[in-house]
């Protein structure tokens, strides 16, 4: 038994380093000989072409180049924000009906409740734009972009907590180990940029700092997929990525000969064994050395006018705020990076909601609004995917003492979220709910479907982008999912 283990295992390391061989046969000269010039000629031309996605893709014309996916971490309000329903202010402080409630399956905060309180919008609703959307008074300056918006009013997810929620949105599964969104994008599209990374993260929070949720890193990771397709997050404080400047007495041209040799063993490695993570490694020291130059200009705001940043805010200039990522947002998508993440928290609002959801609104309803009307400026609205949501909504009934309720739950039986540019109706409604903005009445949308649409409105059929582990081919919407015709132009 022991020789045969020994056989076997020989066997394994043989066929290891014949495949080693041959992928180095195929691609590893060809990168050699391109890395030392690369490099070098990438600083002098004035746009370098990025990496290549995936042959055949995108699958058709693509109506969006890129995404930035304004992300709402805690859950915001739909019952508040926007979905208006008169009729719970005839309603209100009445218990929700039975009929209403049905066995809908709640956080373990609320599902024993005797009584369920009626908790209309907080703040009135108002129509906005030619195509008179309705959303809360709360958001003026998305009011502003009402037009270019596409109101998803009949999302939902089977999560009822956070982690699992978020997990779920950009991963396609509610436990942790799947590739993000970002990272299936840019497996199948690629980079447009060469001295970017392709998939960029930046992660703000309210200024009270009321909301206890973390930001983990399998909400970007690459799971089973390289992991030179995770996404880059950016700090908010000194250099956005670690080690972007060289140490003290180390010029430029001592770190591109270090990096230079250090290459060479990663490539005598990957043509012996073909490690797809020792492509990784190569692809990212380059990558980490042409961003010593790029990132700089990046931050660098001084060819903005005043008008263009005011735009966004007076927290604009604070960096790791809301406001600010949104201004970064838009130069990294402007400069060719594919997919753009902007985690914010702050909207959990289980026990300050009379107090705090005004406070959110106005920390991010005027940078999203702005950057939506940035890249329209700028002429990328129109092959530029705008999303803004959250994992789930809110209880329409509300949280706390039955006789004054100060908050409200988890909800993730209908909510709903925006999308703009990018091949997306503006001024448009998908989807309805009943009068208490609890159950879903024409037109209901899974995470699945709006996963499915993303990647339809990228020029990728979502059944076809896939990656075999484990012995199945795995996608980002798993085996369900289809695509949202109401929301495409």
């Amino acid at each position: 038994m022991f020789n045969d283990l020994i056989r076997a295992n020989a066997e394994r390391v043989t066929r290891r380093q014949m495949f080693g061989k041959t992928a180095s046969g195929l691609g590893v000269a060809a990168l050699a000989s391109m890395l030392g010039e690369e490099a070098r000629a990438a600083e002098k031309t004035a746009k370098p072409l990025g990496q290549p996605g995936l042959p055949g893709l995108p699958h058709f014309a693509p109506k969006a180049k890129r995404v930035v996916y304004l992300w709402q971490g805690g859950a915001p309000s739909h019952v508040d924000l926007y979905d208006p329903k008169p009729v719970m202010e005839k309603h209100k402080m009445q218990d929700l009906p039975e009929s209403i409630r049905g066995t809908t399956r709640l956080s373990t905060m609320t599902a024993g409740y005797k009584k369920w309180p009626v908790v209309p919008a907080i703040k009135p609703h108002k129509k906005y734009g030619k195509s008179g959307l309705e959303f809360s008074s709360m958001l003026p300056f998305t009011g502003e972009i009402a037009d270019e918006i596409c109101l998803v009013r009949s999302m939902h997810t089977e999560a009822v907590n956070h982690a699992p929620g978020v997990t779920f949105f950009l991963t396609g599964a509610q436990v942790p180990g799947r590739p993000s969104m970002g990272a299936w994008t840019t497996y199948g599209l690629g980079n447009e940029a060469s001295d970017l990374p392709a998939f960029v993260v930046m992660t703000s929070s309210d200024r009270g700092k009321t909301c206890g949720q973390l930001f983990f890193d399998y909400y970007w990771g690459s799971g089973f997929l390289p992991s030179k397709y995770q996404g880059v997050r950016f700090r908010a404080s000194g250099d956005p990525v670690p080690y972007l400047n060289n140490p003290e007495g180390v010029s430029r041209d001592a770190r591109r000969n270090l990096l230079d040799g250090i290459q060479e063993l990663n490539r005598q490695h990957l043509a012996e064994y073909g490690d797809p993570e020792t492509d990784t490694r190569i692809s990212q020291y380059e990558m980490a050395f042409k961003m010593q130059m790029s990132v700089p200009g990046l931050l660098d705001f001084s060819n903005e006018t005043k008008q263009a940043i005011d735009a966004y805010g007076p927290q604009v200039n604070t960096p790791g705020s809301f406001a600010r990522n949104c201004l970064i947002a838009r130069r990294l998508l402007e400069r060719g990076v594919r997919f753009v993440q902007l985690m914010h928290s702050g909207w959990d609002q289980h026990s300050n909601l009379f107090t705090q959801l005004e406070e959110q609104c106005k920390d991010t309803d005027q940078p999203s609004a702005a950057l939506v009307k940035d890249l329209k400026r700028l002429g990328l609205l129109d092959d530029t995917l705008v999303i803004w949501g959250g994992e789930f909504g809110r209880t329409p009934f509300g949280q706390g003492p039955a006789e004054k309720p100060i908050g409200r739950d988890h909800f993730g039986r209908a909510f709903s979220l925006w999308m703009a540019g990018g091949g997306v109706k503006g001024g448009h409604v998908v989807g309805e709910t009943d009068d208490f903005a609890w159950n879903i009445t024409k037109d209901p949308v899974h995470v699945h479907d709006h996963q499915a649409t993303i990647m339809h409105l990228l020029g990728i059929d979502h059944e076809k982008l896939t990656f075999r582990y484990q012995g199945r081919q795995f996608r980002l919407t798993d085996v369900h999912g289809k695509v949202v015709k109401g929301v495409l132009a």
